[in-house]
């Protein structure tokens, strides 16, 4: 049967269809949406709730906990992680992959609804949620400056207009105002006065919020005319407050002026943002999970422009980084790198079959293969990002191989003097089969990719896939486009054309070549127990090196960003963190490759706690540069160590975001518990012995301990006889130093809060609490300090949660050199070391947790790519000798793949894993040629298995190097790519450049010495010789007639 036929003999019909499958390719090319990577985020919601001047006790009894037991009812919960801190709760639930973000965001708000009688009334606003993983890097950051308008100017303009409209963008998860909130009018109660006045401040509280109201007033409706009632019950500025008037004394009015201070502020005085070293507000656009970054960063952009019209002249829209620009040169480089790798590829074709118009059949179908492929990508819903390329990048190497195969095969038969319709009848009829086994055991190397689990095993299906699209496609154009485009195209060559003086030049490296492995293959076969010995021995030094090679997960990218987090003492106050920021920022800014520094400082989303600052570092082009972003982190941490105070933690920021949660440094690893006591108790002790270790670098304890706490002690049997209430005692407290919010102002675009607290001078020391005082019996103020006393203490910053469990999560960083797996292994041996309790768990999360599940599968994904092999070889060959014989080849492939990782100073990573499973198919393809040819030469000319597979060897020599060095050259570009992104190409090149090199070098020989001892087992435990299915139907037929 020969598949071909058709396609050669209808010229027109092919041609027409190649135009088709090229356009449609096009087509698919221009729709296919770009990004970094395929978008496998797990579906994360954000869960936020606020509550100024609650400690973190407080925040996780009386918030966290009540809404994380109604979130833990949610299906399809995967992970629920929560952190508790002064004033701020915030609860990150990571669901199922499969789960609809959309879908799970109903429940979530369902949960939220239901809190209601659960939360305390005094919660200014309900628990918001967000669909966005905190822990994702912005995508856009912007930062409003001006020297001329003031701050709160700029928060009202962020919080009024810019972030409702980048809110309403398709794609936008989460806008977050930085260093700046909604403007308010703070009331600052001078404690002094309130006390010579015998005011309590809970008293200035009440008279404040009565005097401020906006209710409905009703109509007037007479007979003929209709009025609407209203009033100026509403204050809305600061002037009209001083005014009020909060008591009288002796007959005489004591107004708001005379005990208060009343200023514009902001809601929160404890935040700040910096753009360069100048103040700015800071708004960070995250994208929701699945959303296209770059089509929503374009969206993003796109609005800039009106946005920057709307506003006041003076103020002006920075934008400070742009996370796509990283990405786009990124791809920009995967796509010049395919362009090279499909011309080194056809640059082979030429060199080897020395013939322009075979050249040029192959630089047809390869590029048209790659082109078609982008159609079937778009239908299948795929993007065009870093892993879709560098497959296609691969697959140039796959995709050609069944071009030179055939096209080869064909010019055989042209030399053998037949004319190209017949040359390319017999080519296809011949090679038709061998096309058809390559393709489909390249397919079985796939398969297992398609099965890993976790978000890896998502990430690398579509790279799998992508693959798997390029061989069908290159597999359907080498049957029918190429052997007809060879009837119309080539030609036996002249002797002068073919053998001009450049042809010479290259032939005779190849001449020598082949003139050298026959006679090294005969020597191969004199002494074929020492090449068994041989193939022996790889597989034993594939095994042993897999077993001692470093392993790591994913290679850290140089993305152009570093986020850094800037720690102080735990008692660090706000204007120390902000001095500290100042002098941080301004070393930052002294580095050569350091562009732009933003830092941000408020209790948030960013900072779960006041003593940390967070900062985003954004570095020069890296064409601008000599360093990468790993080794400027390293010399900013050395240049910060000098600043008295200052801790930092800085990170090269990844597009392969797994974490849930911000971390000091890139690993976690949490312990969790029923008591929290023993919880920080184990930690503390686990965290002193990562200290210790070699391996180990920045490790950090997320939860933070030490704080300073002032102990409000409440006699209450001297409490309950001045008739005080517990109430009224946390009223006026909260009232003094909660940044309390009283009463709201209404606006047509926004809603504005009046703050009331105890004015900046009081809130230095605990001794202003002496200060206060509270209405007992009949309104007589009492002093506070009659019925308490202070107790100056410490206490925890951070109250976390996993899985509603107290938990304490500690991060960690790596040694130069060191790998993931070695770390994994430095933290179980630090636990075994402490004896760890049974009662407290210990697990790895996020990139860590992704690595084990990784290197646990490692052994089952080699192991069912051989079995899928051997499971195809052996239904397309009808043989359960031959497959294994195919099979052998792969071990030296392991080592050469093993040895150049560790040589170039790689570590076993899953790319680089993913480049040793993409090997066992560029390698048993050489091993399916000989065989292929060997099994055709003994069933249809009666050859010996000897005479067989040298013929095999000899006439195979030229298309397997021609395959092999395809592959190679299609590798080398990603090999030596130095642009952005190539952290994730050079792994994969230098494995399979380093496979392909030795298991060329070994499996030449290999092959046909395990085809004959498999022959001489096979025929001694009862095989049959090889006969062709014609002749096996002839001899049937003879024995049934011979009764």
């Amino acid at each position: 049967m020969n598949i071909s036929a058709p396609f050669i003999l209808r010229p027109v019909a092919t041609g027409l269809m190649a135009v088709a499958i090229l356009l449609c390719g096009l087509l698919g090319y221009t729709r296919l949406p770009v990004s970094s990577l395929p978008q496998v985020d797990f579906p994360t919601i954000l869960v936020k709730t606020q509550l100024p001047g609650a400690n973190p006790e407080t925040m996780a009894s009386t918030v966290t906990a009540p809404l994380e037991r109604l979130f833990g009812q949610i299906p399809s919960l995967v992970s629920m992680s929560s952190q508790s801190s002064f004033g701020y709760s915030q609860i990150t639930l990571q669901f199922d992959l499969d789960r609809d973000i959309e879908a799970a965001s109903q429940d979530v708000q369902a949960a939220i609804s239901a809190s209601s009688a659960l939360l305390p009334r005094t919660l200014p606003y309900p628990p918001i949620y967000s669909k966005v993983n905190p822990a994702d890097a912005p995508i856009v950051s912007i930062a409003l400056v001006s020297d001329s308008v003031e701050l709160r100017v700029m928060s009202d303009l962020a919080d009024t207009l810019i972030l409702p409209r980048l809110s309403e963008i398709s794609g936008v998860g989460l806008v977050s105002v930085q260093g700046g909130v909604r403007p308010a009018v703070r009331i600052r109660a001078d404690l002094a006065r309130l006390a010579a006045y015998k005011i309590g401040i809970d008293d200035l509280r009440q008279a404040i919020a009565n005097a401020n109201v906006a209710g409905s007033k009703g109509t007037l409706d007479g007979a003929s005319q209709s009025w609407i009632i209203s009033a100026n019950d509403q204050i809305a500025t600061a002037e009209a407050y001083r005014n009020i008037v909060v008591a009288s004394r002796n007959n005489v009015s004591i107004i708001l002026r005379d005990v208060a201070q009343v200023v514009d502020g902001l809601e929160n005085v404890r935040v700040g943002g910096w753009f360069n070293g100048r103040q700015a507000v800071i708004l960070d656009v995250q994208k929701q999970p699945g959303a296209n970054i770059i089509e929503t960063a374009d969206r993003i952009t796109q609005e800039l422009p009106r946005l920057q019209r709307l506003i006041p002249a003076g103020v002006e829209i920075a934008v400070v980084q742009d996370r796509t620009r990283t990405i786009r040169a990124s791809v920009h480089e995967v796509q010049f790198t395919l362009v090279l790798s499909i011309s080194l590829v056809v640059l082979v074709v030429l060199l080897f079959l020395r013939s322009m118009r075979a050249t040029i059949v192959a630089g047809i179908t390869l590029p048209l293969s790659i082109v078609a492929s982008f159609g079937v990508m778009y239908l299948a819903g795929f993007s065009l990002d870093n892993l879709s390329l560098m497959a296609l990048t691969i697959g140039t190497g796959f995709v050609v191989d069944d071009a030179i195969v055939m096209i080869e095969n064909i010019v055989r038969n042209l030399e053998q003097g037949k004319n190209r319709l017949d040359a390319a009848l017999d080519g296809a009829r011949e090679i038709g089969f061998t096309v058809v086994s390559l393709t489909f055991s390249l397919i079985a190397v796939f398969i297992p990719l398609l099965f890993m689990t976790g978000l890896v095993g998502r990430m690398f299906r579509e790279f799998a896939l992508t693959l798997t699209i390029a061989v069908v496609v290159s597999a359907i154009i080498s049957l029918t486009i190429t052997p007809m485009l060879s009837a119309k195209l080539l030609r036996a060559e002249g002797h002068n054309e073919k053998h001009n003086a450049f042809m010479r030049l290259v032939e005779a490296p190849l001449e020598w070549m082949a003139n050298v492995y026959e006679r090294t293959l005969d020597r191969a076969l004199h002494h074929q127990p020492l090449i068994i010995l041989i193939t022996l021995a790889t597989l034993a030094l594939t095994v042993y090196l897999y077993a001692v090679m470093p392993k790591g997960f994913i290679p850290t990218q140089d993305t152009g960003l570093i986020s850094a987090v800037l720690e102080a003492a735990p008692d660090a106050s706000f204007r120390e963190m902000t001095d500290l920021q100042t002098n941080v920022a301004r070393r930052l800014r002294d580095d050569k490759d350091v562009a732009d520094v933003v830092s941000v400082l408020a209790i948030g989303p960013l900072n779960a706690t006041g003593n940390t600052g967070r900062l985003t570092i954004v570095l020069r082009p890296k064409d601008e540069r000599t360093s990468t972003a790993a080794e400027i982190a390293a010399r900013l941490r050395t240049a910060v160590t000098e600043v008295p105070g200052a801790n930092i933690y800085l990170e090269p920021v990844q597009d392969i975001q797994i974490s849930t949660r911000s971390s000091r440094s890139q690993y976690q690893y949490t312990l969790s518990g029923a008591d929290p006591v023993e919880v920080d108790r184990w930690s503390q002790r686990l965290l002193a012995e990562l200290r210790n270790d070699p391996i180990i670098r920045n490790p950090a304890n997320e939860s933070q301990d030490g704080g300073l706490r002032a102990f409000v002690d409440i006699d209450r049997e001297k409490a309950g006889r001045l008739g005080i209430s517990i109430q009224s005692i946390a009223d006026t407290l909260n009232s003094a130093f909660g940044q309390r919010q009283i009463s709201t102002i209404y606006g047509q675009a926004n809603q504005y809060r009046v703050i009331l607290e105890a004015a900046p001078a009081y809130q230095d020391d605990p001794s202003s609490l002496s200060r206060l005082y509270v209405a007992g019996v009949g309104g007589v103020q009492v002093p506070l300090d009659s019925f308490t006393r202070i107790v100056r203490t410490t206490a925890p910053l951070l109250i976390a949660h996993q899985d509603q469990f107290p938990a304490s999560t500690l991060s960690f960083n790596l040694r130069p050199g060191a790998s993931l797996g070695d770390a994994v292994n430095a933290v179980e041996r630090a636990q075994r070391t402490i004896d760890l309790p049974t009662n407290i768990s210990a697990s790895f999360h996020a990139d860590a947790a992704e690595f084990q599940r990784a290197l646990s599968n490692q052994p089952w994904l080699i192991l069912a790519a051989v079995i899928s092999i051997y499971i195809v070889l052996g239904v397309l060959y009808e043989s359960l000798a031959h497959p294994f014989t195919i099979l052998t080849t792969l071990p030296s492939a392991g080592v050469g793949a093993l040895l150049a990782l560790n040589l170039m100073g790689h570590d076993l990573s899953v790319i680089a894993l993913i480049g040793i499973v993409l090997l066992m198919g560029i390698v048993k393809k050489n091993a399916i040629m000989m065989i292929d040819f060997a099994i055709s030469a003994e069933r249809e000319q009666g050859m010996s298995p000897t005479e067989a597979i040298v013929r095999a060897c000899k006439l195979r020599f030229r298309p397997i190097m021609m395959t092999t060095l395809a592959a190679l050259l299609g590798a080398i570009p990603l090999a030596i790519d130095t642009g952005i992104g190539s952290e994730l190409r050079v792994p994969l090149g230098v494995s399979i450049i380093g496979g392909l090199l030795l298991s060329q070098l070994l499996t030449l020989y290999t092959t046909p010495v395990v085809y004959l001892a498999v022959e001489r087992l096979r025929l001694r435990l009862g095989g049959s010789r090889k006969i062709s299915a014609e002749t096996a139907l002839a001899e049937a037929r003879k024995g049934e007639a011979a009764p």
